[in-house]
């Protein structure tokens, strides 16, 4: 951005390290995001300063003495048109502000896990909080049995014996019957707070995260289990951190909805992003710090991301078959189909610890009652 400079709004020396740059960012981040009382102007400039100085490449050209003017020759013709593409138009770059991305359409003959869904299944909340209502009746049929001498005539030495023992059987079954009691209303109590609920929080203003939003409630709510939050805060943050995020079974995806110029995306073995050939410098994630740090807090989950890119302007966005990465590019229908068949391995089981956890991280408290 011309006139600003990048080192004075961070409020850092142009000899700064990373870390230093990146604790600057995040010290002006709590007091200039919209959230905290700041502008969404002045945010993403901030964001424009952090992106373009963290990265080696694009601080050293941000360091490089700007060349002098060239000297202004007035045409004596018509300039030029720029070169043009196959079609004979002109070639267009930049995101175009008129361009609306259509809504993502997925061919559902090409998800294998589709099908095999049981959509009936009841869904199961682990661990258990009880031993169940079981237990209970057979303590309470068990000490019914042990009454059954009464109708008999018992000597004092039998009767001496028996009395003690249902006296012990009938207060491990009264326990028994209290515990299940309270474990009965605890479980009541977390359904009412949770089980009506699949998707929480409030969807992004943005198209993209719009478009992302509509494609998992339309699609991998067919997991029964599946629990769907928008607009998450890393652990210790205060921040729209993630986009959205998907948890089930044991299994949880954090997700950002990108909106980059057409193009093939890729990672190489390194896990660093490619677009057409060339290391990609048009859009920065947080995303993988976000994988990290939710895998810190639910160590006992699998969490992978997923970048879900929508083309900026007209032309198509296509992205590797290899997703084996931390935070692959990822077409909506690679999406659908990769996620969907990972989280189909268990399909109607929701993690309790990990719910409240996830739930207490979104940001808007605002939750959609059940798709």
């Amino acid at each position: 951005m011309p006139g600003i400079d990048y080192y004075e709004l961070l409020g850092v020396s142009r000899g700064a390290s990373a870390s230093e740059i990146k604790s600057a960012y995040r010290s002006l981040a709590k007091v200039m995001h919209p959230d905290a009382g700041g502008t969404s102007g002045g945010f993403r400039m901030l964001q424009e300063a952090y992106e373009t100085l963290k990265d080696p490449v694009r601080r050293a050209d941000y360091d490089r003495p700007a060349a002098p003017p060239p000297p202004v020759i007035r045409p004596q013709a018509r300039p030029r048109p720029r070169r043009t593409g196959r079609a004979g138009r002109l070639r267009d770059f930049g995101d175009d502000p008129n361009y609306t991305a259509p809504r993502p359409r997925v061919d559902l003959g090409a998800m294998d896990w589709w099908n095999r869904i049981d959509l009936g299944a009841r869904v199961r909340y682990v661990p258990a909080a009880g031993l169940g209502h079981a237990p209970a009746a057979a303590a309470i049929g068990g000490w019914f049995v042990l009454l059954i001498p009464l109708a008999l005539p018992l000597s004092p030495l039998l009767l001496a014996v028996w009395l003690p023992l249902v006296a012990g059987a009938g207060y491990a079954a009264f326990r028994l019957v209290r515990r299940y009691i309270v474990t009965a209303r605890a479980e009541r109590a977390f359904a009412g707070e949770y089980d009506g609920n699949t998707i929480f929080g409030r969807t992004g203003e943005n198209r993209r995260e719009r478009l992302t939003a509509g494609l998992l409630t339309e699609y991998l709510t067919q997991l029964p289990g599946v629990r769907i939050f928008h607009g998450l805060a890393w652990p210790g943050s205060v921040f729209t951190d993630v986009d959205h995020a998907l948890l089930c079974g044991r299994r949880l995806v954090l997700i950002e909805s990108k909106s980059w110029l057409p193009g093939h995306y890729y990672c190489d073995e390194d896990g660093e992003l490619w677009r057409n050939g060339h290391p990609f410098r048009g859009g920065g994630s947080q995303l993988l710090e976000g994988v990290e740090r939710f895998a810190e807090v639910l160590p006992w989950l699998e969490v992978r991301g997923a970048l879900i890119v929508y083309p900026s302007r007209a032309g198509e966005v296509t992205c590797d078959d290899d997703l084996d990465f931390d935070v692959p590019p990822m077409t909506p229908e690679q999406f659908v189909r990769e996620i969907g068949d990972w989280l189909a391995d268990d399909p109607a089981t929701v993690d309790r610890e990990a719910l409240r956890v996830l739930v207490r991280q979104v940001v808007s408290e605002v939750r959609v009652a059940g798709a």
